[in-house]
């Protein structure tokens, strides 16, 4: 018989970004397979997981939830009485935390470990809590969850965590929603962008300094300053701003044209994405990388490095450069420069983007519920 699986979305952001978009297509993919599931998420977002999984129970929490300080209290005290609630075998955290005495079997997701071999991309207070989280989630979760073999082997390096308790658990990525888009869709964005129809470099995703937005912008005035028509960057997305990128920004000749649109609305996406020259994403670390695979799956070449999970997610469908900005200038000079080069790298990162579905990613973390539970069962029995 399968556990009752009580997963805790309250952390999903408002913006929807990578985290949200991974709950919510796991939480929608498991409803399908039929899992016996509950969902707890903020107030704001009850309808739409009663969409998402009609099969699901969705309570919504507090409504001081949307404030972190109290999100983390309540995860310590409350999110363990709603399990109790509604009688969950086996309770989900999917980002990092958990509850300190959960009163059941526990499953965290752990995305990546950067915060101990990067903690300079961090601030002090958030590397040292991100670090204190993974620490108890390795030794205190019955399992852990990680959406690639790359975050797994660090965990291993990293903290000696146990390879026995840790199940990869690839992301999927939204086919109705990352497509290839229409002439009409790309014109759209471009407009919305005011670059009517003229080319551009994109790139979505938190700015931040894992992201290496800084060396992006250096990298891409480098690459088309000399051209006769430079395509424009645009950077999608939100998150603050770094010296390091104020400098970067400053320093881009006034003949080229950066654009910070700031979020974008998801229905933009495929245009945005499937209509871009090249859509580069030189991430420094990442747990997964779900713009590269959101980028393939709406046809884009695409233009990564071999840092981390990303080879996992581009394998040979995508370009490569190392995460300087000289690198990534000579390596978006070049895509730039061949047009064929681009149009079999698009073809062959969408058939890739295939491969990857939210239901293959449920029914790995289900297998990972149900030894959670089993585990558990057996270390009662054996007592």
């Amino acid at each position: 018989m399968a556990p009752r699986v009580l997963v805790d979305a309250t952390d999903v952001p408002a913006d929807r970004g990578a985290l949200g978009r991974y709950v919510d297509g796991l939480i929608g993919a498991l409803d399908a397979a039929g899992a016996d599931l509950a969902v707890v998420c903020q107030r704001a977002d009850e309808e739409r997981y009663e969409r998402l999984a009609p099969g699901a129970r969705v309570v919504a929490g507090p409504t001081a939830l949307s404030h972190r300080s109290a999100r983390l209290a309540w995860e310590q005290s409350g999110l363990p009485v709603v399990a109790q609630q509604v009688n969950a075998d086996v309770i989900h955290v999917p980002y990092y935390s958990m509850p300190l005495r959960p009163g059941r079997p526990t499953v965290v997701t752990v995305h990546d470990v950067t915060f101990f071999t990067e903690p300079e991309l961090y601030s002090p207070v958030g590397a040292m809590f991100f670090k204190s989280a993974i620490r108890t989630a390795a030794r205190r979760a019955a399992r852990l969850i990680v959406p690639s073999k790359a975050t797994r082997d660090e965990l291993e390096r990293v903290l000696g965590a146990d390879p026995t308790k840790i199940d990869v658990a690839y992301h999927g990525v939204d086919h109705r929603l990352f497509h290839r888009p229409d002439p009409q869709q790309v014109l759209q964005v471009s407009n919305r962008l005011g670059l009517h129809g003229k080319p551009y470099v994109a790139f979505l995703g938190l700015l931040e300094p894992r992201k290496n937005v800084a060396s992006l912008i250096t990298g891409w005035a480098g690459a088309v300053a000399e051209l006769e028509n430079p395509p424009a960057l645009v950077l999608g997305g939100g998150g603050g701003w770094s010296e390091e990128v104020d400098a970067a920004v400053a320093s881009v000749p006034p003949h080229l044209r950066l654009i910070r649109p700031g979020y974008l609305r998801f229905s933009d996406l495929p245009g945005f994405l499937g209509g871009a020259t090249v859509v580069a994403f030189p991430s420094r670390g990442e747990g997964f990388g779900l713009p590269v695979l959101e980028a393939m799956a709406c046809g884009a070449p695409v233009l990564t490095t071999h840092c981390t999970s990303l080879p996992e997610v581009g394998g040979e469908a995508v370009a490569y450069t190392e995460p300087d900005s000289d690198s990534i200038r000579d390596a978006l000079r070049a895509l730039l420069g061949d047009a064929a080069r681009r149009e079999s790298l698009g073809e062959a990162g969408y058939a890739r983007a295939q491969e990857f579905t939210w239901a293959a990613s449920a029914e790995a973390h289900m297998a990972c519920y149900r030894r959670a539970a089993e585990q558990t069962a057996a270390d009662v029995s054996a007592v």
